[in-house]
């Protein structure tokens, strides 16, 4: 979003911007003290390296951000705050512990605080903020009580970990932050989990499922004069704070076509949605045009009010003066509200040549391929399943289970592999699940609602969509001596020797082993906890041993900030190192570790030595998968989805979708959760009978077309094929089905039979007319 430099009165008739800004983090959270949060909020530490980010980009400032532990688990996230210290030169003050803030004379501030080397230190700002964390929402008890569900200790909704989108109550679901604090990546994948164990709900109700949308009957433009109607957004002060947004209306109604343009504060909003359907039809408008922020976000909703209004959606067009203009151009008003016009007249002039469009029917399969037989994969195949749609499930492995397996902990006091194996006999005895396992997919052709699922057994099986939930594998350390020293060995390890009565005196927990160094970049997110649990395990079999945990940072985001607590009143000590300084060294006896709040080496006697160990990706089966539907891997080894808020469980190939490990690293209670989701996402096609594909792809005059062959090589979709006619030649055709409309095989057609719908030659050649300012169609 947008931000405007604040500013901070230095007496009652002057006002500057500030130079210097801090941050200051978890004010009112993770603490004991009266009136204070003892969980964390789990969204601070990004928001606010986002906001001083963004804040930078407005000017040269100096901008700190204070905190003990910066928790950024999610996916990119370490990334994000890295490039928040290298690009934008943020200073981060780790470990930092504010003592108090005083207002001087010349309202400065002056934060008074305890550096991670026990040095008392003051600095001056100009402005201070505060992160204060979430809560949960007014009036939360009373609507709990309304609805007969519990919350937890903190006045959230009480959920648990294997069904973490439940109530206390059947046939309630929740989702979001009402559940615990989080991001919109995970709130967007929850709802559309929750709607899953909603609909599985309905389904066992016999619920009569609501009427389709009715849209009127779409106007006949053909041969009439373009009519278009203007909308310019101010996106508050998004794009209305550079661009002076009354005066490109103004230069609207000069332009050739239009019939009317307006302003408005919000375009997307619904009230403006509302007045673009009912202006099409008073105004007998047959284009609309509106000038706003990006289509790639925005466009459904407003081709959505064009059909309202009983216009055909593919008759709408969008000039981007966001991106384009009042962001890029942040710093010019005059230059960004002049390109701001040329855009608007670009998009004018390819709008009076549009022409309607209309998607192919195609047929769905009315089934689902999960591949990954783990929790992942078997939460969301029941989900699928609930609702009446057969599910294939694939397992390498010669068993369901997955790393699960391996699991030796209890969870709201149910041990995991009881979890297991009840989870494993829901699967096997659903009628709707066929298991595949010892099998591997050898091949997944076809598209959205119609592919085959190619196994290595030689068989085939129809399926509507795919979903990934492959999960990952543990880092396999070989630091540390690991696998030739008997006292050194994984968390995984560590507790199943707990469980057999394992009690050493002297344990040594290190983090990030296998994270957060130089060749593997992300937070692997669970390791933290993991290591608080164990040494729960350790300190309340054996109050008298003595563990450490030597960390950069301490991540128990959420609630498990208790486990935090909890280790600490047990007597755990934290051993903070710098990030910047090598990894703790074992000689075999001891760990030598610099500590940061001594500011100098210490070393520990070790009896036992854990290594908490990152999650790896596994990265060749990925890449098999990923090759034969066309999705893309992270540089870290991840799938990358097709928007991380908007479409978090989704891939950019229609029909495929993915959860768990497989996305990035994550607890249990989320890996169920986004499964929910994405079987959610998966029921949005299988549960059809047809789909319409999208409007706007590649044509073929077979006329023109020479079947050479070079759009087919350069698709990267597989939706250009060779035909074989009757007459033996070869020609093009693309399957509407698989196609992007990316327009690479339009361009690389040498005898020109090949186009894209909705952006034909002669609408470009239109807006590049119209961008140089000569007539349209003139020379």
């Amino acid at each position: 979003g947008h931000i405007n430099i604040p500013y901070f009165k230095v007496d009652n008739n002057t006002k500057e911007h500030p130079t210097k800004i801090a941050y200051i983090q978890c004010c009112g959270s993770m603490s004991e003290k009266k009136g204070w949060k003892k969980y964390c909020s789990s969204v601070c530490c990004m928001y606010a390296t986002k906001q001083a980010m963004i804040t930078k980009e407005h000017g040269d400032l100096q901008e700190d951000i204070f905190f003990m532990d910066i928790r950024s688990y999610g996916k990119e996230f370490e990334a994000y705050i890295h490039r928040g210290e290298d690009e934008y030169g943020i200073k981060m003050h780790r470990g930092a512990r504010v003592s108090n803030v005083e207002e001087n004379p010349d309202k400065s501030l002056t934060i008074n605080y305890t550096d991670d080397q026990n040095n008392g230190v003051s600095e001056t700002f100009d402005i201070v903020v505060l992160s204060v964390g979430l809560a949960p929402p007014e009036g939360a008890e009373e609507f709990a009580k309304t609805l007969g569900i519990e919350l937890n200790n903190y006045g959230f909704c009480k959920t648990s970990v294997f069904k973490p989108l439940e109530t206390t109550r059947k046939g309630i679901f929740v989702t979001g932050a009402f559940a615990a604090p989080k991001d919109i990546p995970t709130s967007v994948a929850e709802a559309c989990g929750s709607s899953a164990k909603a609909g599985a709900w309905i389904v066992k109700k016999d619920f009569t499922p609501c009427a389709p949308k009715k849209y009127p009957v779409e106007k006949d433009v053909i041969g009439k004069e373009p009519r278009i109607g203007v909308w310019v957004c101010h996106c508050g002060i998004n794009i209305g704070s550079v661009v002076k947004v009354p005066e490109v209306v103004e230069y609207a109604k000069t332009l050739p076509n239009v019939i009317i343009a307006n302003e408005s504060q919000y375009a997307c909003a619904q009230d403006c949605l509302e007045s673009i359907s009912k202006a099409i039809v008073e105004q007998d408008l047959n284009r609309v045009v509106v000038a706003s922020c990006t289509p790639r976000t925005h466009e459904p909703l407003f081709r959505e009010a064009c059909r309202d209004g009983g216009l055909n959606k593919y008759l709408f067009n969008m000039a981007n003066i966001r991106d384009q203009c009042s962001w890029i151009h942040m710093h010019q008003p005059e230059a960004a509200t002049a390109k701001a016009k040329d855009l608007l007249r670009m998009a004018l002039a390819k709008a009076a040549l549009l022409e309607p469009l209309v998607g192919s029917e195609i047929p769905v399969t009315n089934a689902a391929a999960v591949i990954g037989g783990g929790i992942t994969g078997m939460n969301a195949a029941l989900d699928i399943a609930a609702q009446g749609y057969p599910v294939h499930i694939v397992e390498k492995e010669k068993e369901l289970g997955g790393y699960a397996r391996n699991f030796n902990f209890k969870e709201d006091g149910i041990c995991v592999k009881d979890y297991l194996a009840e989870l494993i006999a829901k699967v096997e005895k659903c009628p709707l699940i066929t298991v595949h396992t010892g099998v591997t997919v050898k091949d997944i052709p076809g598209f959205v609602g119609n592919f085959t699922l190619r196994l290595s057994d030689g068989k085939d099986y129809p399926v509507g969509g795919v979903l990934f939930a492959v999960g990952a594998k543990p880092y396999e350390p070989t630091e540390y001596n690991y696998g030739k020293d008997a006292k050194v060995m994984t968390q995984i390890e560590f507790e199943a020797k707990l469980k057999d009565g394992y009690n050493p005196q002297n344990v040594v927990f290190i983090q990030c082993v296998g994270s957060r160094n130089d060749s593997v970049h992300y937070c692997s997110r669970v390791c933290c906890a993991s290591s608080l649990r164990n040494a729960i395990k350790v300190k309340m079999a054996n109050p008298m041993a003595n563990v450490t945990i030597v960390h950069k940072d301490i991540r128990t985001y959420g609630f498990r900030e208790e486990l935090y607590q909890k280790a600490s009143c047990l007597g755990v000590k934290f051993l903070r190192y710098p990030v910047t300084n090598d990894m703790p060294a074992y000689d075999g006896k001891s760990v030598k570790a610099f500590d940061s709040t001594l500011g100098d080496y210490v070393e520990i006697p070790v009896d036992a030595l854990v290594l908490a160990t990152g999650i790896a990706p596994d990265r060749e089966n990925k890449e098999n998968l990923a090759k034969m539907v066309k999705v893309p891997i992270s540089k870290d080894g991840f799938y990358f989805e097709a928007h991380q808020k908007l479409r978090p469980v989704d891939f950019a190939t229609e029909g495929v979708y993915v959860a768990g490990a497989a996305h990035w690293p994550k607890f249990m209670d989320e890996c169920i959760a986004q499964a929910s989701g994405a079987a959610s996402r998966m029921l949005t096609v299988i549960s059809k009978d047809k789909l319409i594909s999208e409007g706007i792809v590649a044509g073929v005059n077979e006329a023109l077309c020479d079947g050479c062959g070079v759009c087919v090589g350069c698709c990267d979709y597989n939706a250009v094929s060779l035909v074989k006619q009757d007459d033996g030649s070869f020609k093009s055709q693309v399957n509407p089905g698989l196609c992007k409309g990316c327009g690479c095989c339009v361009a690389s057609c040498p005898s020109g039979a090949l186009e894209q719908k909705g952006f034909r030659t002669k609408q470009i050649i239109a807006e590049i007319d119209a961008c140089l300012d000569y007539p349209v169609g003139g020379e």
